[in-house]
This record gives structure tokens, sequence and C-alpha cells, in this order.
């Protein structure tokens, strides 16, 4: 290999001046003859690059004699490539040529060659096809985009860990054109991203000794309302003062509105932190009780669903001394900072202990749409092998979104836009089968319930497949009423069905959760019995028929309750019909 002491970054070939000695003949012009071959050029290296690609995609033409080994998959490489366009692989591979290799191709691991951060399987590809093409590829969206339909993906979470991780590579690897390009693309985010996906972009920087790119991090992130205490847990020490050093010097002089720091109720604070880092609960309680601070005013629920074990926040769960729903000074709940760490046992302690589902940050996120923009597809939809571990992601924007439906109301049901209005709606609809269903299969004990939430009082809500002349339709339209009086109308109708279901869940447990699992799985396959094929039609009764059997055997063991505790149940449970008469109701 020509001149291997100085490898390349960049394809660069000769120009093919030779052309020019062999076209005077005709008369051609030296402008011609030049455009002549700069194009010849141009095809070469187009043809170059293409042939070289065929190495890494083609799998008959597997000629590599070395594995990188990155997320536990092996990808084949070559390393007088690698030697020629990257610094990090020639000094690598100079350094073990003396060494024997008599085992076949020697292995590399992704992790061993990182110090800091994290480059995966994706990202290496694309960085591999660099190296081998000269072309940057676009980024493979199953990795750098959200689960979030709503999102535009320009600044979500997952775009930007993308980067990240070529910028990481970029630089440990030592290809200075990439780490220019993917600092001009981190750039770009620092402005639009959230300040807290602000944070990965510092990190990189700060690592990747990016100056101009830690400045701009730097300001977005003092100018924020970020708190000082995540700063210290994500940031190096070194950033993590520099905010607030930025923080101090941006404070005007004259400002005497802000409160000043009380400087003991900091440090107790901060002792209570550092005992749930130390998963000690019961110093937890100690320190409560001397210091006269709850754990809401220490934030200390917050601190635990972030960072701490999840057994330790059962724990401090289970000391019922947190409100599951106070919001921190940024507006956010427990349960919208579990969503953010995306471990499902936490979520549904949290849930299990009352969080609302549906309460929203200061700038309309709730927890489910939290989740959603931190999850890749490729995550989403990664089927587990067995032995594997679950899918978190997929478990926690399942067990939220059926709380968003089993709890519409838990939180702030108001209106404030038509998404919101046909969202509510949908709710509304939800909540309109599942107590029609009850009433077909407990008559007497759905009418009771009914008429102690006196949802018989308000307007039933029979969807947009009603016909015209229906009384009560809550979507039809009368022209001398106005929005806010229909939405009160709404709400109305949907707070009388909320606490008609949960007088249902705690008379009758048993027979409550028949009915979630029903509406859940089982609804839209049953929305007729006598729709479908023959076949169809045959599985569809006996779905139903044991379905029936099902909320015998439930309402028999909630019968048994009460029995034993003292009440009794006038049971009509013996009115089951062998035939649907009740239709859902569709949008």
């Amino acid at each position: 290999m020509a001149n291997s002491s100085e490898p390349s970054s960049s394809l660069s070939f000769t120009s093919s001046s030779h052309i020019s000695n062999a076209v005077t003949s005709h008369n051609l012009s030296s402008s011609s003859v030049s455009e002549t071959g700069h194009s010849l050029e141009i095809i070469s290296l187009s043809k170059l690059s293409s042939n070289l690609e065929q190495l890494l995609v083609d799998s008959a033409c597997d000629y590599s004699d070395a594995d990188v080994i990155v997320e536990g998959i092996p990808v084949g490489v070559h390393r007088c490539i690698l030697a020629a366009r990257s610094r990090f692989f020639y000094d690598l591979f100079k350094q073990e040529k003396r060494s024997c290799e008599k085992d076949g191709k020697p292995k590399y691991c992704m992790s061993d060659f990182l110090p800091y951060g994290k480059v995966g399987y994706e990202a290496f590809l694309i960085f591999l096809s660099y190296l081998y093409t000269g072309k940057l590829k676009p980024s493979p969206l199953d990795v750098s985009t959200c689960v979030d339909n709503g999102c535009a993906h320009d600044a979500c979470r997952p775009a930007i860990e993308f980067s990240v991780e070529l910028m990481y590579a970029s630089s440990i690897f030592q290809v200075p054109e990439l780490v220019s390009l993917f600092q001009r693309r981190l750039t770009n985010f620092v402005g639009k991203a959230l300040v807290e996906d602000v944070i990965p972009i510092l990190v990189v920087a700060y690592h990747c000794k990016s100056s101009l790119l830690v400045n701009q991090c730097v300001d977005r992130v003092a100018r924020s309302d970020l708190d000082n205490i995540p700063l210290e847990k994500e940031l190096p020490h070194e950033v993590a003062e520099s905010v607030k050093l930025l923080r101090l010097k941006s404070q005007p002089d004259d400002e005497c509105d802000i409160l000043p720091v009380d400087p003991v109720h900091e440090k107790r604070v901060r002792r209570i932190l550092k005992a749930l880092d130390s998963d000690d609960v019961e110093l937890v309680k100690l320190l409560l009780s001397e210091s006269g601070i709850t754990l809401d005013e220490a934030y200390a629920l917050h601190y635990a669903a972030a960072y701490c074990d999840p057994k330790v926040v059962s724990e401090v769960l289970n000391l019922g001394l947190a409100d599951v729903n106070c919001h921190n000074p940024r507006g956010y709940t427990v349960l919208h900072v579990a969503a953010m760490r995306k471990e499902p046992s936490i979520v549904v302690s949290l849930l299990t202990k009352g969080a609302h589902a549906s309460e929203r940050t200061l700038d309309g996120q709730s927890a489910v749409s939290i989740c959603r923009r931190l999850t890749r597809p490729k995550d989403y939809n990664a089927k587990m092998e067995q032995g594997q571990e679950t899918n978190k992601d997929r478990i926690c924007i399942d067990v939220l979104e059926r709380e968003m439906r089993r709890n519409p109301l838990a939180g702030d049901a108001s209106i404030s836009s038509p998404t919101m209005a046909d969202d509510l709606h949908m709710k509304l609809l939800y909540l309109e089968n599942r107590v029609a269903f009850a009433r077909l299969f407990f008559p007497t004990e759905a009418k009771l319930a009914m008429e102690i939430a006196h949802a018989e009082t308000t307007s039933e809500f029979a969807g947009l497949s009603a016909s015209k002349g229906s009384s009560g339709n809550l979507r039809e339209v009368d022209l001398n009423e106005t929005p806010l009086m229909q939405n009160k109308r709404v709400l109305s109708r949907m707070q009388a069905l909320v606490k008609t279901v949960e007088m249902g869940r705690r008379y009758f447990p048993h027979c409550s959760q028949v009915l979630d699992k029903f509406m859940e799985d089982d609804l839209p396959d049953l929305f007729y019995l006598e729709k479908g094929t023959l076949d169809e039609q045959r599985i569809k009764r006996m779905r139903f028929m044991e379905l029936k059997d099902d909320v015998h055997r439930a309402f028999t063991k909630d019968k048994a309750e009460f029995n034993r505790s003292g009440l009794s149940s006038s049971s009509s449970s013996s009115s089951l019909k062998d035939n649907v008469s009740y239709k859902p109701r569709k949008l």
C-alpha cells in the first residue's frame, strides 16, 4: 500500500491527464478535453464506490478478514480498507500485525473501542458504508424516528441519538470530515429539541472536544428550567458547573423578585435524595421526620422514578407519604418521569397507586406521548425470543394506553381542540359500550349502579351511525346550543359513566375484570353474531358462550365475597340471553 503511513479520510484519485494527448488530431478545445476527462473520472469513482459497496451488502462477496461484534452481531470488515480510511484502525491493525492469527479471522468487540458513548449496529453500518463508498446513506427510519405518529421526527430523541452515535463513531475512529458533518447536524437539533434531549448532544460534544457545540448546548440548558440535580446526575461535573456558572452570570443584579435559595433546605433535600441513591428507605423516613420536609417538597418520588431501583420506588410508594400526581416545577408528574425512563414495573406501580395517565405537562404531553416520542419503531416492534428480556418499550406504551382508555377522566378532561374533542368522543363511546354490555349481563346490578351515578339523567351518546331521529344523541347538531354547552353535556355524561364503571369495579371486581378483557380483546370481533361466513358466525357464538361462562364464574366469586362480608345481592345472572340483542355503537 503506497504511502500507507498517511491514510486518507476521503476517496481521491489522480486525474486522467493522458486523455488530452490522444485527442489532438480531432482539434478539440482544451476545455472540452477537460470536461471529458472530468466526466470519466466521475464515472470511474462512482463505479469504484458501487463495487466497494458490494463487499458490504452482497453475501456472495464475503471476502472479509475480520469481524467487529456490534450488539452481539458480527459485521465482516476488510482491514486494508479500514486502515486506509481511518487512522484509528490503521494504528490498531499495525500493532497487531506481528501477532499470529491461528484461529481464523480476528474478532473485535465494539464496546472495547469505546471509552465513552455507544455506537449501535445500524449506526456502525452507516459509518462503514461511508468508509467503503465515500457516500453517506440516509438514516434508517426504524432507528432514527419515533412511534409517535404526530411527530415530525426532526428533533425527537431517536433522531438525536442516532446522530449522536454517528458522531461518536466518527470521532473515535478519527474521520474528521464526518465529525464536522454530524457536528453541524447536532447543532441544528439544539434549537428545536426539548431541553432534556439536548443533554445527550452536550455529552457527546464534550467527549468529542467540540467546543463550539458545547457552548451552544450549555447556553440552551442554562436558559431552561431544568433543575440542577438532573444536570449533576447526567452531565460530566465540569459541564454541569459551566451551566450553573452561566445561570449565575445571566441573573440581573436588580432582580429582586426571585426567592433566594435556602441553603439549609437544599442541604436537607440532598440528604434525602442521597439516601434514595443508597437504597435506604428507612434512612429516608428518618430524615423526613428530622427535617420536617415532605417527600413532595423534596420531589423525592420524581427522583426515585428517574434514577432509583424499581424496588426502592415501590418501597417509597408503600410509605403512603407522597402524592403520586404531584407536579414538579417543570410541570411533570411522577408518571411523566417514569415514562421517560420506560421501566414497566415503575409505571405499573404508579398506576396501581392512583397515578393519572391523562395528566399533561405544561407543553401538552401525556405520559404515553412522552413514551412514544422516546421509542424507536425497531424497539416497539421487536419480537422477543424465549429467554430474552421483555420488550419494555412496547409494554410501557401498551400499559399507558390501556389506562387512558379505562380512566379517561383521571386528570384534565377539558376539550381544548377538535382533536381532543374527537379523542373524548372515542373514550365516551368506549364507556357507553362497556356499560351497555354490563346491562346485558347484569341488568339489575347495572341499573342500580347507573342510578347511584345519576347516569339515567344524562343524554346517551349514540355515535355517528345512529339515526337522525334518535333522541339524546350528543353528536347531533343543535343550532341553539353553544359549543360550551355541548361540551358540558359530553363531560356530564362521561362523568356519570365513569362513576358507574367505578361502582361496578368496587362491588363486582371479578366481573369487571372479565368485561375489561372482553372490551380490549373481543369487542371488535363480536360486533354482530350474524355477520360473516357460517364458520365465522359459529366461532363468534362459541366465543360468546365462553364469555357467558366466564361472566357466570366471576359473578359467583363476587357473590360469595358479598355473602362472606354480610352483604346480599339479587342476582340476575340467570337472565343472560342466548343471543346478543345489543349492538355496539360505532363511530
